[in-house]
Order: structure tokens, then C-alpha cells, then sequence
């Protein structure tokens, strides 16, 4: 197998790697508005009952969800055929995904029926979320088929997820500063510019890889199942997700009753905490340089943890504390962003399946993700209701349990994952990392 790095040179490597991430800034648009402005716009605008919406909402991403497996597959099918496969699906997906978006954000109202309208929404979206996860797996699948060390491999998801962090912060600001004419626009022009630039990318890295040999080209959905490392890494990737999906669902009702911050504050929270897993990146590149990537994630949790256990301390008005928390919680998720992902092509690459099933793992990979958001809903805010707590209350029970479910349940999911970490994958490196012998010293 040929481990060497496709881009061998340090240079040359950090070069590609940022023109092959870009793509994930556009593909970042289409995740987060859905879920912040799309409601929003058609309670307000359209007069759509919340309920029917968030009904359409969970059976599209539902739909979404299910179909990752079999995109995955579809992603091996195109890359063993050839790059260009792939090049025409990629341009497919990513009109799709433009068509979907301005189909879900400006929708025909004045012809259609209050249930016409919660069809056409339904229809748009889940092309959208099919496109974007096609898309998105030929992308992730590229980078696992490039083999390389820990760092390398570390540096392809380090620069797509980066991106994807400037993409969240610009999709939450845009369309209320822009409007949502520019902003599709927008959309529209960085995907045709990354997808421009991971072509250039991938034409490079075939002119200089010596070309993988298409063993087994008959692989089955399932095959990444067999690997008990992949068992083990998927246990510990949701069990550290839902530590980072639960905060996420909650944040909102807690900077409202518990902080009682001003409303003007919120955008604040949430950009500090993005933007300081984004600049993050470089440190955590550096360390897993040092200390490998099993280490880094283990040092992430533990940061993690540290930062945001003092959030049951706080109390109203603590504007100030909660700020610190953000900045270093939000330095921790660059390693929970930049680990595990490249501790799954690593794992590919240490299964033998590099070009044969990548797409297969990822496809299993964002169904974990998605579950991940869907758990986490699932889980915090029934516990939320049994202990007594509804949005707008402030009394002093609701406000603890509350506090309990933001700050202190998700650093109990936390340490659950660094222990899962430890026994299941620390103890045993073999099954997840490539021997150091036959990785470059140019990774």
C-alpha cells in the first residue's frame, strides 16, 4: 500500500490542504441556517404553525439521516470508476444543493396552499440535506484516500472544518445584515469556488500519487463493521458528541433564564465560542505533532470539562464569566473537530479499505452525526420537563435544573467518552493507528 502522502512537501501540503477545505465553508450554509433562520421565516412571514414546521423539519433530516450509508457506498462506486465520476456527481450535488436552498428560502406563498407550502418546504429541504450530504461525503471520502500520518491527515480536517466554522459564523450573520437574495448568492459563488479549487487539488495530488490498487470492488454497506476499531472510535465519537450536542440545544434557554443576558449578547456567545475553535486549529495541529492524535483528543476532553464544569456557578448577570467559558470550551472543540476525524482515516488506512470503502466509513460516520443532534434534543429536554423546568421561568428550581442539564450533564457524557477513549482505544493503538514505520516522515 502506498502510505506517502499525495502532496509531500510541508509547503506544498499546508497549500492543499486549505484549497481542498474551502468547499466546506459553502457546505457549512446549508446546515445552520435550516435549523436558526428557516422556522423563523416561515412562522414570521408565511404564518406556518411551529409545530407542523419542526414535524417537516425532523422528517427530512430523518430521511437525511438513514440515506448517509448508501451515499456512502455511492461515493466508493464513483471513485473506483474514475475522478471524473466524481468531479460531475460533486457539480451535481452542488446545484442541487443551491437549487434546494433558494427553493426552501423563497418559496412560490402566494400559489400554494398553507399544505402546499409545508410540501414544498419538505420537498426542497430534503433535496438540499440529500445533496449536502452526498457532497459532503465525496469530499470527506477524497481526504481518507490520501493516506499520510496523523499530522497530514490531521491538516485535510483541520482546513475543511475550519472553513466549515467560518461558514456557520457567516451564515448566522449574513442573512439579517445581507438579506436573503445576497446571501444565496454568496452561496452560490463559494461553491463553484470550491469546488474549483479541490478539483486543482485533486489533479495535483494524482499527477504525484503513485494510483491505489482497486482491490475488492464488490464492498458491501456493512464492511465497516467488522473492523472493532471503527466499533470503538464510533462509541467514543457519539458518546463525546452528545457532550457537545446537549450544550447546543440548551444554550439559548440558558443565556436567557439562567444568565438573563441581553438578547443583543447572544450572537456574541455564540461567535466567540466558533471563532475560537477556529483559531485554534494551529495549536491543535501542533500538539498532535507532539503527542499524537489519541493524546490530543484526551487533552481536548479534558479541557473541555475543565472550562465548562464552573457554568453551574453562574448566575444571573454573569456575562463576563460565561465569555471566558465560551473562548475556552471553544478552544477545545477544535480538537473534538480536527481528532476524530482524522483518527477515522487513519483507521481506514490501518484496515486496508483506503480506496476501496472510504465512503462506505463516512457515510456510517455522519449518521452518527446527525443522530448525535437528534439524541441530544431527544435526551435534554424531556429530562429538562421532568425536572420542572419550561422556557421563561426563573424561579430558582427551574433555573438549577436547567443549569444541571447544560453545564453539568454534558461533562458527565464527557468523561464517559474519555473513558470509552482510554480503555477502548489508548490500551489498544493497534487497531485504530498506523504503525509509525510505515507512515513518512514527510506526514
Amino acid at each position: 500500500m502506498n502510505t506517502t502522502p499525495a502532496l509531500a512537501t510541508d509547503r506544498v501540503q499546508r497549500h492543499a490542504a486549505a484549497t481542498y477545505g474551502l468547499l466546506g465553508l459553502p457546505l457549512a450554509f446549508v446546515a445552520l441556517p435550516v435549523y436558526v433562520h428557516l422556522p423563523n421565516v416561515y412562522a414570521q412571514q408565511y404564518g406556518v404553525p411551529l409545530a407542523a414546521l419542526g414535524a417537516v423539519l425532523l422528517l427530512s433530516r430523518s430521511i437525511d439521516a438513514v440515506v448517509d450509508p448508501w451515499l456512502g457506498r455511492w461515493a466508493d462506486r464513483l471513485y473506483r470508476h474514475s475522478w471524473g465520476a466524481v468531479w460531475w456527481a460533486a457539480m451535481l450535488m452542488a446545484v442541487l444543493v443551491a437549487l434546494g436552498f433558494a427553493a426552501a428560502f423563497f418559496p412560490p406563498a402566494s400559489a400554494l396552499s398553507p399544505a402546499g407550502l409545508l410540501l414544498w418546504v419538505g420537498g426542497a429541504l430534503t433535496v438540499s440535506h440529500l445533496a449536502y450530504s452526498g457532497l459532503g461525503i465525496l469530499h470527506q471520502a477524497w481526504a481518507a484516500r490520501q493516506g499520510g500520518g496523523g499530522i497530514a491527515q490531521s491538516r485535510w480536517v483541520a482546513w475543511r472544518e475550519g472553513f466549515a466554522l467560518v461558514g456557520v459564523l457567516l451564515a448566522s450573520a449574513l442573512p439579517t445584515l445581507w438579506g436573503w437574495e445576497l446571501t444565496t448568492a454568496l452561496l452560490v459563488v463559494l461553491l463553484v469556488a470550491g469546488l474549483l479549487t479541490w478539483q486543482s487539488t485533486a489533479q495535483k495530488a494524482a499527477a504525484l500519487n503513485t494510483p491505489l490498487v482497486q482491490a475488492h470492488q464488490h464492498s458491501s454497506l456493512w464492511q465497516p463493521w467488522q473492523h472493532p476499531g471503527f466499533r470503538r472510535l464510533l462509541m467514543v465519537f457519539m458518546l463525546n458528541g452528545l457532550a457537545s450536542a446537549v450544550p447546543a440545544t440548551l444554550v439559548l434557554f440558558f443565556v436567557q433564564d439562567r444568565l438573563q443576558a441581553p438578547k443583543t449578547m447572544e450572537p456574541l456567545f455564540l461567535g466567540l465560542y466558533f471563532a475560537a475553535g477556529a483559531l485554534s486549529f494551529p495549536l491543535w495541529l501542533k500538539i498532535i505533532d507532539r503527542i499524537g492524535l489519541l493524546r490530543t483528543w484526551a487533552l481536548g476532553m479534558a479541557l473541555s470539562v475543565l472550562a465548562f464544569v464552573s457554568v453551574i456557578s453562574l448566575g444571573a448577570g454573569d456575562t463576563t464569566g460565561f465569555l471566558l467559558i465560551c473562548a475556552l470550551s471553544g478552544m477545545a472543540l477544535g480538537a473534538d473537530l480536527t481528532v476524530p476525524g482524522a483518527l477515522l482515516n487513519q483507521l481506514i488506512d490501518r484496515c486496508g479499505e483506503r480506496g476501496r470503502t472510504d465512503g462506505a466509513f463516512m457515510g456510517w460516520w455522519n449518521l452518527a452525526t446527525k443522530l448525535n443532534l437528534a439524541l441530544a434534543a431527544g435526551l435534554s429536554l424531556p429530562l429538562l420537563g421532568l425536572w420542572g423546568y419550561a422556557p421563561g421561568q426563573q424561579d430558582a428550581d427551574a433555573v438549577l435544573a436547567l443549569s444541571l442539564a447544560y453545564g453539568l450533564l454534558p461533562c458527565v457524557l464527557k468523561l464517559l467518552a474519555a473513558l470509552a477513549l482510554y480503555l477502548g482505544l489508548m490500551r489498544r493503538p493497534d487497531l485504530v493507528l498506523l504503525p509509525p514505520s510505515t507512515v513518512s516522515p514527510s506526514a
